[in-house]
Parts: C-alpha cells; structure tokens; sequence
C-alpha cells in the first residue's frame, strides 16, 4: 500500500479524499493555487505545494507542476478527484513516465470513454442503445445548424471533454444552435482546454440515471447500484439520490449489466460511472461515461457501506476487488443536495464573497438516521471567482425514501451560512415539493415547476403557522431573560399580557404565549377571538443561536434567525421572512407606520454577480426588443448571457468588453 499520495484537486473533493487516506494510515500532500492559501484542504493535507497563480490553466490543469509536485514530496500516487485533470489521458501518462501511480482507470479506458464523442462510438460499436447525434467534428456554427436541422429540434449541444454541466446548451431553433455552439465551445476551452463539441438529440421529459460501477487490475468488475440525477439546472445536477424511485430490479440488473459490458470492453479499472438517459416507461440509452469518482458519490456509499474512494486507492496499488456482484446490496435510501455559493432569487447567478458564518448541520448517525456533510470550506474562508462555486455537499441515509427526504429538509433548514447568497432556501423549498416527494421526476423539474425562476416565497398554511409560532417562542426567551437584569422595578415580578400579534412581513397572525413547564404553549387565536388547543415547543434555543432547534407537538423542526431591527428574520422551508412580535397596542401602533419600498432599478441593466464583460452585445441609441442578448459576463467558469427583460432603447453604455465589475456595477442604462 502506498505512504503518501498526493491530491490533484482543491476543494471538497480534496478534503474528502484526505478524510479516507487518514482513515487507511496513508500521508497525503495537497496541491494549491495562490487563491487557495488558507483553504481547508491545505489545513487538512500532511503537507502543501504551491503550483501557482489563481487561474486554473496556470495551477491545477497544468500537468508538470503535479508531477514536480510529487518529486518534491515524494508522493508515490496521485488521486485527482473530479474536474481539472481527471479525465485528461496525458495526465496519467505523464505520471507513469515520472514513476508515479495515478488512482483512476488506465490511460486507455480514459481514451475510450473519458471522451465523449469516442464514449459513443464505442458504445455503438458494443451495440449498445445510444441517442441519436452527429460525433464527428463540428466546424462551426453553421455546420452546427446543418446537423441540428438533420437531427430535429430540440439539440443538446455539449462539450466533448466536460462535465458538472459545463460547455452544454440545449437549442430549440437555429438561432440557438449557432448562439449555443460559441458559447459551449467558449466554456468547454476555458474548462477543460478542449473546444470539441458534438451535437445529439435531446430527449424529451428524460431522466438521468446513472450506475456506479467498480473495476481492479485483474478483469474483475461490479456494479453498486444506481443513482437518480435528474433534478438538474441549466444541465447541472442539484439532487441526487440513490437508489432511483423509478427502477425495478429487473431494470437495475439489465442497467448495470449493460455498464459492466462496456467497462469490461475497455479494460475499466477504477470506479467510473455510465450514464443513461431514461424514458418515463424504463426504457434507457447510454449517455456517455464518467472515468472517475462523480460529485455524487457518496448516495451510493451511504447505501452500499462502500467506500469508493479506499476501493479506487486498494485497486491503483494492484488490491483485487474484495467484494463480488453477490456481496453488493443496496440497504435504505441516500439523497444529496448541492450547495451553491449562487443567488436563487436572481436567476441563480454566482456569488462570491468570505463565509463571515458557516454552520453546517452536524454530521451525525443515529435511531437509523444519517447526515453527512463533504465540504472543502470553513468560517472565514472565501469563495473565490476563479473555481467551482460549490460551497457542500449534504447527504442524508435514512431507511426510506420518505425518511432520508424529512431528515434533508431538517438538515437543510439548520444549515447557516452568511456572508455570500447561497442556493439553500432553493433546495429547501425543493425538499418539500409535492411532486418531488412522490419521485415523479424528469430533468426538465425545475424549469416545469419554477418556469419564472425561484422568487421570495409568502408563509402559508402550516408553514406561517410554525414560524409564527418558533418567532413568538423566541420573543418569549427574550423576554424571560430581559426580565432576569437585576434592579428592575424595585425587584418586583411583572406578569406579561399572553396575547402577541406576530408579523410575518405585513401577514398577522394572532395567538396566546406562555411558559409551561420545559415548554413553550403557543395557542393560536380563532375568527372568535379565542385561544385554540396549546401547541408545545421544545428546544434549547438561547439568544445569539443562528438556527433555533426543538420540536413542535414532538415533530422536528428547524428554523435559521437572524436578528433584525425591532424583530427576527426567520428561514424555514425555502420561506424567509421578517418576523415581528408584538403586544396589541404595539401592533395598533406599527399599522400607522408608512411602508418602504424599494426603487426601480427597470431601466438600468446591473452586473448581477462580480465577473469579467466578455462582450457587450449593443450600442448606444440601438433599439432591443425582449429577450436580446445584451452583454455576457464570466464568472466561475461559466458564460452567463444577460438578456433584455423587456423593449426599450439603449441610452448609455458604461462598461466594455474586458471589464471585470464587481455585483450591481452599472453596465448600460435605458432610454
């Protein structure tokens, strides 16, 4: 077995590998660039290398500074992770030339099918079910258009060495395909150093499952299940779950039949992933194959008790496979949320910015329940404009579909973070959507049920009722405190009036408050004006917590504050609110108080996230009409088209084409 491996990668991924090379007695050494000095998984790392400046192309895809990296240290293998240079066949090449074994498939498995446009080949010629596409190179976009206009609309156009959703657009017309194809092939370059693109058929209302499969050096290969991926947006995945609510057993096994035919054909030995696109009725094509460990991995670890990353490092060092097809089964249900540094109530468009708070919700294992948390930051850490924006990985094992789904919801609600936007109330709001909870899913979810994006949710129902109820449990513990400051009131006790209007924003809600025992009776107030039955709330909430966690009538909840003037800001459910608390003659009171709104910003079109002008599609005096591309911005990797909301005509432009701007800077104003 190897003494020191070092981790190609940064991040979370970096710290999840580091977490198992620990667990096996194995030193690690990690890599950084300078944008990743006081990252955690240099913290973490036995040792640290410098490779570079903050662009990915000059540190973490530059492959000399790994291998010079791994002569330094005297690392004798190297895991890269995912993204970078994990899919690249000179990497491993390059690191077999210099004596060092790379923890992944072999160069030629990654040639295979690491390779998307070759992936699909192979699978032909394996005669194995694909999607109709053109995989020779594309000239440009007008031979783009040609071969979209043969396949039929809509196209998927995606970039021959990608992934996480990177260099893909999907196009309805002509005018998209050739919008489509530069910017894809623009991404795909600045991602991965290759523009290739190919273009396929894109299947209406699919899902994406993929299977998990597992090789060593010594022909032996298993697959570990499947995992449901298709709550995705804008082609990357935010929810997965494992296994898929839409297989049977005779599908599963014909799957991952399938997988291991192809893996075998190419001689696969590491854990890969082969994608699927579903049909409604289980029928399903091979989509292309991943030739490393997935971001999702852990679903399919927390129900098979594998531990993909300690199989790829016993299989590199030459281990056989300890488990046989026989031995794998699939025990409970895992989901897994992708937590974003991204602004879901501006069309999810990327933060940065430093983690001034960063709670997680405790990792913990226990009465069947499991909640795990990968992430690759930590309080005070800064997510960068340069990388990925992922900020976690949430993932939850439960004995059922149902269970592990409650037990995210609860974990997503006590998950704090400030400092940047994050997609949380996004996912929160995800956990507890009714046709998300009966699995009656396709990729095309999120853009069905959110066809306007996500926007500030109002309380309703039960949900305004528990944050009306947690809002006036808080008021009351500060109250009970404020009441214990010595030399009040000549040591006298004042009794406090039990009825509270609490505010959701401008909604009331009425209700009695009280102590009762180690319990807080909330009694919500009725048409008549009468107190109902008494709801009980438990919880060791104090002032100065960031999530308050109990029970309500013994149900577990969790519910994120944030002190406010005069109130509380309360999170639940993907609904935030400010809540106000007040006796009835302070609420009389508050009703004469005029209402702020915000001003209209409709005629200027601002920066909405810190990132670099790529172009500016307009000029001054020129006339737009609703949905043309104004300018498009760079941030993160990705190219981000900022488009008219509605007609008008451009009055003055105030940015230009290699700008970087920081979040609301001014790019153009209307006429």
């Amino acid at each position: 077995m190897f003494k020191k491996i070092l981790i190609a990668n940064r991040g979370e991924i970096a710290c999840r590998v580091i977490k198992t090379a620990r667990r096996m007695g194995i030193e690690t050494v990690a890599v950084y660039s300078e944008a990743d000095r006081g990252a955690l998984h240099v913290e973490m790392a036995d040792e640290a290398v410098l490779i570079g400046p903050p662009a990915a192309a000059e540190s973490y895809l530059v492959i000399d500074k790994i291998v010079e990296a791994c002569r330094k240290t005297g690392a004798q293998a190297v895991h890269p992770g995912y993204g970078f240079l994990s899919e690249r066949e000179a990497f491993p090449r390059a690191l077999e030339a210099a004596g060092i074994v790379f923890i992944g498939p072999n160069p030629g498995a990654i040639a295979a099918m690491g390779d998307k446009i070759e992936s699909k080949k192979a699978a032909a010629k394996a005669k194995v079910s694909t999607v109709p596409g053109y995989l020779g190179v594309i000239e440009d976009d007008k031979h783009a258009v040609r071969i979209a206009d043969e396949i039929g609309y809509p196209v998927m156009i995606k970039a021959s060495a990608g992934g996480g959703g990177k260099g893909m657009r999907i196009a309805h017309s002509k005018a998209e395909v050739g919008e489509g194809f530069n910017l894809a092939k623009a991404e795909a370059k600045a991602s991965f150093g290759d523009d290739r693109v190919f273009v396929e058929k894109f299947i209406v209302d699919p899902r994406h499952i993929e299977i998990q499969v597992l090789g060593d050096k010594h022909g032996n290969v298993i697959y570990l299940g499947e995992r449901e991926c298709s709550i995705q947006r804008r082609n990357q995945k935010v929810i997965e779950e494992a296994p898929s609510p839409l297989l049977d057993e005779a599908t599963r096994r014909k799957m991952g039949e399938q997988a291991v035919a192809l893996a075998k054909a190419v001689n696969y030995d590491s854990a890969g992933t082969v994608e699927f696109v579903a049909g409604q009725d289980k029928s399903f094509y091979f989509l292309e194959m991943n030739t490393r460990l997935q971001v999702e991995h852990p679903v399919t670890e927390l129900v098979t008790g594998v531990d993909l990353v300690e199989q790829m490092i016993r299989v590199a060092a030459g281990e056989k496979l300890a488990i046989a097809q026989k031995d794998v089964t699939l025990t409970g249900w895992a989901v897994e949320s992708r937590l974003y540094a991204e602004d879901p109530f501006r069309n999810f468009l990327p933060s940065i910015g430093r983690l001034v708070k960063y709670r997680p919700s405790a990792e913990v294992s226990k009465d069947g329940i499991t909640v795990r948390n990968d992430t690759g930051v930590q309080e005070g850490g800064e997510i960068s404009i340069h990388y990925d924006p992922m900020i976690a990985k949430l993932v939850t094992h439960a004995p059922s579909r149902a269970a592990a789904i409650e037990a995210q919801s609860t974990a997503l609600d006590s998950f704090y973070v400030d400092g940047i936007r994050h997609n949380i109330p996004f996912l929160s709001a995800l956990m507890n959507h009714p046709r998300w909870r009966e699995g009656n899913l396709s990729t095309g979810f999120i853009a069905e049920e959110f066809p306007k994006g996500f926007s500030v949710r109002v309380p309703e129902g039960e949900v305004a009722r528990r944050i009306a109820a947690v809002g006036a449990a808080i008021d009351h513990v500060l109250g009970e405190r404020k009441r214990q400051i010595s030399g009040q009131m000549g040591g006298r006790v004042v009794q406090r009036e039990r009825r509270r209007a609490v505010w959701l924003d401008r909604q009331e809600i009425q209700l009695d408050v009280g102590r009762e025992g180690d319990a807080i009776a909330i009694r919500f107030v009725g048409a008549e004006g009468k107190a109902g039955n008494a709801h009980l709330l438990h919880s060791p909430w104090k002032p100065g917590d960031p999530v308050w966690q109990g029970t309500i009538d013994g149900h577990i909840i969790a519910v994120q504050a944030r002190p406010i003037a005069n109130g509380i800001r309360l999170a639940h459910q993907g609904v935030e609110v400010p809540v106000y608390v007040w006796t009835e003659a302070e609420a009389a009171s508050a009703k004469l108080m005029p209402v702020t709104t915000a001003s209209d910003t409709g005629k200027k079109l601002l920066c909405p996230m810190p990132g670099l002008i790529v172009s500016i599609a307009v000029t001054e005096g020129q006339e737009v009409k609703a949905g043309e591309t104004l300018a498009v911005v760079e941030a993160m990797k990705m190219q981000n088209v900022l488009r008219a909301e509605r007609d008008g005509t451009v009055k003055k432009i105030h940015a230009s084409a290699g700008a970087t701007l920081a979040v609301d800077a001014l790019i153009l104003e209307f006429s």
